[in-house]
């Protein structure tokens, strides 16, 4: 694990990212105190994935009004 100033990483940018492609992982340090980490990202997804979208839209029922007409009794 690398350590690298704000200042390195604001100077060398393209060099630290491509360490970090190769595996490499490097703490920022501001002013000598940690505050980031820079790693690969991980191949599994992190939490749950998202719900197929387009799937949920067909599922819904076919309006029988005009959505105007909805907001205009919603609006009453």
């Amino acid at each position: 694990m690398g350590r690298a100033s704000i200042r390195d990483l604001h100077l060398n940018t393209s060099a630290l990212v491509k360490s970090v492609a190769g595996g490499q992982t490097y703490i920022i340090e501001r002013h000598g105190i940690p505050v980031a980490e820079l790693r690969p990202i991980s191949e599994s997804p992190v939490g749950r994935p998202l719900p197929n979208r387009e799937a949920f839209i067909r599922k819904l029922r076919p309006s029988k009004t005009d959505s105007g007409r909805m907001l205009e009794e919603d609006r009453t």
